[in-house]
């Protein structure tokens, strides 16, 4: 082999890479291979030490890093926190487990077979306790990134990295005094508390801050990832890894990256499409294949090896068996927490590079290069061992949902296909709309599926109308597409927009429009405006009415009030649904305000629906109540006011006073009205009162 590659062109050297990218999952999935593996074994063969096609660079040593903090850090931000502090508990008995054994049967192998001493074997000990959610991605694909066993795996790594980079701490600390420095080692964790606590206080401030003054998607992009690899270099400038500055930040910046939000699907798409398969092929890069057929090579690898699956596999079976979950469970567990990269060839480096003072290094060659084949193997195992797992617990998922018993309302009323039309007509505020109506239709609930609608109705065919309305067509649309959501784009004119909206509404057969809130005017124009009463005077189904002066995503509450009578409504369960897709994609706190046996009816859906996320019921029983609870609305709440149309069941005449007091006492507040849908006949009764006066 030439110590030259064959290729040195940088654009060369970026079209083969793409190629990979592209080719390794098209062939692979023939062969039901995980793609993980494709891009190592790409690195392999293209690789110094394969054909030489492609030099071990510093391309590679940047983008390979950047991709292993991206990987991370998507691992922490798209968890589910709520049901990440549920399972928290459980966690941390499987964290201890899965650092104890390995870390404790690693000792033992090195003492016995490897013949290492004590020093020497805890730093290897901590290799094996170490591992990366490499895997994390192929539970992601399944869905199944919400349950029980991968919460707990995620709780697992995070109590295992800390623990083997105390142990890695503590060990250097030994090497270079000749004892154990206790002060040193306390200020270590001084340090990363301090750390810990201003990560978690200052990023929700500064990011909260920054989403309510800029609002250009690429801008929002570049300043979450400057947070999340500011956060992994400061946590390296305290001795820590930069892979767990990576994950805590994902883990606090989760809260603002709504999963059906057009920012998420940019932050999955950069790192699934660049920065992780960079990663992947970098780590295949490092496979020296000559080293590795070296018998005494491959006799420790093999040993190190039996010592990494075993363990691990030992904590997995262990923690199911005490929780008494299934075998499935526990096999993703394991395939999770199974891959070692970025924290044990860390460990091993920092052992190969350190002296002892007979002036050998603390891990020769042979532990450096067996590691390597440990790293290999067991990132091309933990991918194939979580996708069988994932794709068991997604069956029995999918037949616990099919024999789960569903009351007849929520079959009855409740569309196969939700249709949602976004009438736009101000550039301005067609985005947020449209991310409006991504939220409500849900993305982590995994709700029904849906087909979306954009309109703009026009009342004259100047050139200027028509500009106006196609750009708020295409920035509603991009948004759309940004989230990879398909939309259907309609310009219409007509002499009377509520005709214009009404006819396309019949037309495509809506089941939920989603619309902007009027601004008043004039002193005798109404709090909802003349044309959005004319609308629900000559339509039954549910609307969404939006007034929000700041992002969803950087509110810290949710308040629903909900009148008497409102389950005896044929739309109830539709508008429970929406709140529950916008309380699961925000993660903020749902408190609903309603009659006490409302409450037990929205409860009981959300149950039913598998819907978990923080709620707060409380009784409010009649318009004092409310005045009342008005009052501790604050700006950085959202405000939903479930109303209804006169002549519908949950009608009653407080509600005319609702709108007069909101325009007066809550002017600057968040706020989203949805009328429900009603019987199509109470509609044609209100049209025809309509058309008498």
């Amino acid at each position: 082999m030439s110590s030259e590659p064959l290729v040195t062109n940088p654009i060369t050297i970026f079209f083969i890479v793409l190629a990979i990218i592209v080719l390794a999952p098209v062939l692979l999935n023939r062969l039901r291979i995980p793609p993980i593996v494709g891009m190592i074994a790409a690195g392999v063969i293209v690789g110094p030490y394969g054909f030489n096609i492609l030099a071990d660079d510093s391309s590679f040593v940047i983008f390979g890093q950047v991709g292993l903090l991206y990987l991370m850090f998507l691992a922490g931000i798209e968890i589910d926190m709520y049901h990440l502090q549920l399972n928290f508990k459980k966690g941390l008995l499987f964290g201890l487990l899965t650092f104890l054994i390995p870390l404790a049967l690693g000792i033992v192998v090195s003492r016995t077979l490897l013949g290492l001493d004590m020093l020497t074997a805890f730093l290897l000990g901590s290799m094996f306790a170490a591992h990366t959610l490499i895997s994390y991605p192929v539970a992601a694909r399944y869905g199944v990134t919400k349950t029980t066993a991968v919460l707990i795996a995620v709780v697992g790594t995070i109590i295992t990295v800390v623990g083997s980079l105390l142990v890695l701490a503590g060990v250097v600390n030994i090497t270079n005094t000749g004892e154990f420095d206790l002060l040193l080692f306390a200020w270590l964790i001084v340090k990363m508390t301090i750390y810990a606590i201003s990560v978690i206080f200052l990023y929700p401030l500064i990011t909260r801050w920054f989403l309510r003054r800029y609002s250009d998607r690429v801008t929002q992009f570049v300043f979450i990832l400057s947070l999340v690899f500011l956060s992994a270099w400061i946590a390296e400038l305290i001795g820590l890894s930069g892979v767990l500055g990576a994950f805590f930040g994902g883990l606090i910046l989760n809260r603002y990256v709504p999963a059906a939000s057009s920012l998420m699907s940019r932050i999955e798409f950069v790192g699934n499409a660049i920065f992780i398969p960079y990663f992947l092929i970098g780590v295949g890069m490092m496979v020296n294949v000559k080293v590795i057929i070296d018998p005494d090579t491959l006799t420790t690898a093999a040993i190190m090896l039996f010592v990494a699956l075993v363990s691990k596999w030992g904590a997995a079976r262990l923690s199911g068996l005490f929780y008494r979950m299934h075998r499935a469970d526990s096999l993703i567990m394991f395939g999770l927490t199974t891959a070692h990269t970025a924290v044990a060839l860390a460990v091993v480096t920092i052992g190969y590079v350190t002296f002892l003072p007979n002036g050998e290094r603390m891990l020769d060659s042979r532990i450096m290069n067996a590691t390597i084949v440990v790293i290999l193997i067991t990132c091309a195992l933990a991918p194939i061992i979580t996708a069988s797992a994932a794709s068991k617990i997604r069956l029995r998922i999918l037949e616990s949902d099919v024999n789960e018993e569903v009351s007849e309302p929520s079959k009855e009323y409740i569309p196969k296909t939700l249709r949602v039309l976004v009438p736009v007509s101000n550039p301005v505020t067609a985005p947020g709309l449209m991310e409006l109506a991504l939220l409500l239709l849900g993305k982590r609930s995994g709700g029904n599926s849906y087909q979306v609608t954009l309109l703009n109705v026009r009342n004259d065919n100047s050139s200027k109308s028509k500009t106006i309305g196609r750009t708020c067509l295409e920035l509603a649309a991009q948004v759309a597409a940004s989230a990879e959501v398909n939309t259907t784009q309609i310009e219409r004119y007509d002499i009377n927009t509520v005709t214009g909206i009404n006819n396309v509404i019949e037309e495509r057969d809506i089941n939920c429009v989603v619309l902007g809130m009027h601004h008043k005017t004039t002193i005798v124009d109404t709090f909802m405006g003349s044309k959005l009463e004319q609308l629900l005077i000559k339509n039954h189904r549910q609307i969404v009415i939006s007034r929000c002066y700041a992002p969803l995503n950087t509110l810290s509450r949710m308040i629903v009030y909900v009148p008497p009578r409102a389950q005896l409504e044929i739309g109830f369960h539709q508008w429970v649904r929406l709140t529950g897709n916008l309380g699961t994609e925000l993660g903020c706190t749902v408190q609903y305000c309603a009659p006490a046996e409302v409450n037990e009816s929205i409860e009981t859906c959300l149950s039913n629906w598998g819907y978990k996320f923080r709620t707060e019921y409380k009784i409010v029983e009649n318009g004092d109540d409310f005045v009342m609870m008005a009052n501790m609305i604050e700006e950085e709440d959202l405000f939903l006011w479930i109303t209804a149309r006169q002549g519908s069941v949950s009608w009653d005449n407080e509600q005319k006073e609702l709108p007069s007091f909101m325009s007066h006492h809550l002017q600057r507040n968040n706020l989203i009205v949805i009328y429900p849908e009603i019987r199509n006949e109470i509609v044609g009764e209100l049209h025809s009162q309509f058309v008498s006066l």
